[in-house]
């Protein structure tokens, strides 16, 4: 997405030297050089962007490794109440 603003925006600045008269080759260089700055600028938050959402896979896989232990612990958790309620029942029985 900011690929396709930072062309925009070299096109623009392009048609403005060339619409403005004679282009120079410094001033063809001149946009040459803000595309490729652009072109740049997009590469590395697209990289940036990668980054965050393989975190955020990441943080994703962690938090369901985490609610699945905890599902497991509760499950281990009412087992042993259970046993704990059965063992009290036949005490107080005898």
């Amino acid at each position: 997405m900011n690929r396709m603003k930072a062309t925009s925006l070299t096109a623009a600045v392009l048609a403005l030297v060339l619409a403005g008269g004679c282009a120079s080759t410094g001033d063809l260089e001149a946009v040459r050089k803000l595309a490729q700055e652009a072109k740049d600028s997009a590469d590395r938050a697209n990289q940036k962007a990668d980054q965050a959402l393989a975190a955020a896979n990441d943080a994703q896989a962690s938090a369901a490794n985490a609610q699945r232990t905890a599902e497991e612990a509760k499950s281990l958790a009412q087992q042993a109440n259970e046993k704990v309620d059965r063992a009290f029942k036949k005490a107080v029985q005898k």
